[in-house]
């Protein structure tokens, strides 16, 4: 099939100013005659980093320009959707000029289609180097001074007039910042804004805040500290747009930031803030979003957008840090989706305090939470998250239109701990290392009596016996800490609350085995879940009823063999040392994955190894 290209746009392209709207945002067919990654080396390993960029030639069958490739776009030259010779619709784009050089950008296209060779005979549009970028042409009706004050300037001089208004026409784009440059200028959109903190350092003390700026090409953090932080705090707000330019950029510390660049931004005393009211083009917010039933793939601490219904929330509760010893506020919400999996998010201080849902179920948008492990999987919200109830944007209709209609009735599953997750010690079941009783009890029982810290171990194992005498304790159903019965109702004193009756959860203790010996494990609420498969007050409602159809209940559940984590550590009982073997994680055994596995172990030396000599070995002995 052969395609007709639009003639004539490249030129209009590189005569167009940053104002030219309509020039960018309509749909031109042009040819992709070379895509070549100018990506920094450090990552050249990992592709399609926040740092990798490509350069591409387009062409229109008369002339051909240069451009730059949007990293959002970077995905479709990774899985080879565009390459050299493909056709494609280019939708939209934005220019800017960059150290007095033009810089075209393509933000969103289509593919039409793939040639064999270049369509027509085109020249070059470029520049040849060394020569100045041409001048944009100035607006009609504006005097020459406004004509020579939008032209790019390289003095870093203070020029207050001229250089606003350089500003406001000649922004650099946010996925272009680097170190190496010092006179740039973004417009972007506040998207989040932390409090105003204060900080203790062998330094000394001080106050710090962060935003996060957007802008159509990305989104990077920046970061202000004592004065400066007090000047701009009341100065910047979420969701309105700025000029932000003389500010300091660095390499982005990942520990404090969950925004997707390598950089990142250090507001300083000189650093220039101004409001801009044009705010065309400019995103509120942008989301990558997972569905709650993909959470089971995500290691733990990892970061992710969601969105949900907001099905139920609790009232604000206190707990006391491990870590500060402080007192701190948290409200628990539960979310749904059209997955049909349910997770538990929590809130912290002021948030917790003043959260308070638009309407009775809405839909809540979480940008950069942070993905905990408890009860399987769950969430929370962390300084740089953002909450947004009810967004404008698609996903929050779709998921509004589908509760609605069917979602309220529908039954939800919850991460109970019995998918396989990955990362960090004690993160997951690892196959890999699958120990047998036997040497995972020797290698146990080497654990220093000083050492604190847990061991993780994954076996395999069969349940043989499981005690019944103290299945299940009676709990708060807000805490889970153990309550007491006081005059017909039950008390938490955590949380100072009666309640009518209680809530109940497994504490199990039970005996497993394999070929190589036998161990007693615990286990909490989620391993029983998972053995019984039933809840623990529907178990303590049989075992009070019916001792027999209990018993039986217990029976019917050994003899199956599962997959463990294991949390081994050593503790005093009676003035003896022993070591306890906790269940982090129980899996049902998936019988494709177990014979997958043995087909992979067949491959390996051991399993290409002739046996034939041990076994006649063994016979004639």
């Amino acid at each position: 099939m052969s395609y007709q290209l639009d003639a004539g746009v490249c030129l209009q392209l590189h005569t167009a100013t940053p104002n030219d709207e309509e020039l960018f945002g309509s749909p031109h067919t042009l040819q992709i005659l070379s895509l070549k990654k100018v990506g920094s080396k450090q990552n050249e390993a990992t592709p399609n980093s926040p740092a990798d960029r490509y350069r591409v030639v387009l062409s229109d069958g008369t002339h051909f320009l240069q451009a730059m490739l949007a990293t959002q776009l970077n995905d479709m030259v990774s899985e080879k959707h565009i390459q050299r010779f493909t056709v494609i619709s280019l939708e939209r784009m934005s220019c800017n000029y960059v150290q007095e050089k033009r810089l075209l950008i393509l933000m969103t296209l289509r593919v039409l289609g793939q040639e064999d060779v270049k369509i027509g005979d085109p020249i070059s549009l470029d520049p040849a180097p060394g020569s100045a970028a041409p001048t944009p042409a100035p607006a009609p009706g504006k005097p020459e001074k406004a004509e020579k004050a939008a032209q790019p300037t390289s003095s870093t001089s203070a020029q207050p007039a001229a250089s606003r208004t350089a500003a406001k026409t000649n922004w650099h784009p946010i996925e272009g910042l680097s170190p190496y440059q010092n006179n740039w200028t973004i417009k972007a959109r506040v998207t989040q804004k932390s409090d105003l903190k204060n900080y203790s350092t062998q330094r000394g003390e001080g106050k710090l805040f962060n935003v996060t700026l957007m802008d159509e090409t990305g989104e990077i953090r920046a970061t202000a500290f004592n004065q400066v932080a007090e000047t701009l705090y009341p100065k910047l707000e979420e969701g309105k747009v700025y000029y932000v330019s003389k500010g300091k950029v660095n390499l982005a510390k990942k520990k404090f930031s969950n925004v997707m660049n390598d950089y990142e931004i250090n507001l300083e005393r000189n650093t220039e803030v101004e409001e801009c009211l044009e705010t065309t083009n400019l995103p509120m917010i942008k989301y990558s979003f997972v569905s709650l039933q993909e959470l089971q793939e995500l290691s733990k601490d990892s970061t992710c957008d969601v969105i949900g219904i907001l099905k139920e929330y609790s009232d604000v509760s206190e707990i006391t840090s491990k870590a500060t010893s402080r007192q701190l506020k948290k409200r628990e919400l539960t979310l749904v989706d059209r997955s049909e999996y349910s997770v538990r998010l929590t809130l912290w201080g002021n948030q917790a305090e003043g959260f308070t849902p638009d309407e009775q179920n809405p839909v809540i948008a979480f940008k950069g939470v942070r993905v905990g492990d408890f009860n399987g999987r769950s969430l929370g919200m962390i300084a740089t998250s953002t909450m947004t109830q009810n967004p404008d944007i698609p996903e929050s209709h779709s998921l509004r239109g589908w509760y609605d209609s069917s979602g309220n009735n529908a039954s939800f599953q919850s991460h109970t701990g019995t998918g396989s997750f990955s990362g960090g010690a004690g993160g997951g079941f690892t196959r890999s290392e699958v120990k047998p009783l036997l040497e995972m009890k020797l290698e146990a029982n080497r654990i220093p009596e000083s050492e604190e810290k847990p061991v993780y171990f994954s076996t395999k194992a069969t349940i043989m016996h499981i005690r019944g005498e103290n299945i299940a304790y009676a709990a708060c159903e807000v805490c889970n800490k153990k309550v007491v019965e006081e005059g017909g109702s039950w008390r938490c004193e955590k949380c100072d609350k009666t309640w009518p009756k209680p809530v109940y959860r497994y504490i199990m203790t039970f005996a497993v085995s394999d070929p190589t010996g036998q161990l007693w494990f615990q286990g909490f609420n989620e391993v029983g879940e998972v053995i019984f498969d039933k809840k623990a007050d529907e178990v303590v409602e049989i075992k009070e009823r019916d001792d027999g159809q209990y018993n039986h209940i217990l029976y019917k559940s050994c003899f199956k063999t599962y997959n463990f984590l294991l949390r081994a550590k050593r503790d005093s009982y009676n003035d003896n040392s022993r070591i306890r073997y906790g269940v982090s994680r129980i899996l049902p055994l998936d019988y494709k994955e177990e014979c997958e596995a043995l087909l992979t172990l067949m491959e390996t030396p051991w399993g290409q190894k002739d046996f034939t000599a041990d076994f006649d070995s063994m016979t004639l002995g």
